[in-house]
C-alpha cells in the first residue's frame, strides 16, 4: 500500500505502508519518474509542484503495478 501526497517540504511523496511493497518493479517505475528514496522520511520523494495531474499520475502508476494507492491533493492556501 502507497500515500501518495504533495508536501511542501519534499515535493511529491510517494510513502509505501511496508518495505514489502518496494518490489524491483515498483522502485524501477518511481526511479523513472524521477522519484529517490529518502531516509528521513521513509518515502520517495520528487521535487514537483502542486498538481493534481502529478499525484494522479504516480497514484495510477502505482496501482498499475498491483498496489493499493491511497492519494489526496490539497492546494497550498493563497497569500
Amino acid at each position: 500500500m502507497f500515500l501518495v501526497v504533495p508536501d511542501p517540504a519534499h515535493g511529491l511523496v510517494a510513502a509505501p505502508q511496508s518495505s514489502e511493497d518496494l518490489t524491483p518493479a515498483t522502485e524501477q517505475s518511481l526511479a523513472a519518474q524521477g522519484f529517490t528514496w529518502n531516509d528521513e522520511i521513509e518515502a520517495y520523494t520528487r521535487q514537483a509542484g502542486y498538481d493534481p495531474a502529478a499525484v494522479d499520475g504516480t497514484a495510477r502508476m502505482l496501482r498499475d503495478l498491483g498496489h493499493y494507492v491511497f492519494s489526496a491533493y490539497r492546494p497550498l492556501p493563497r497569500r
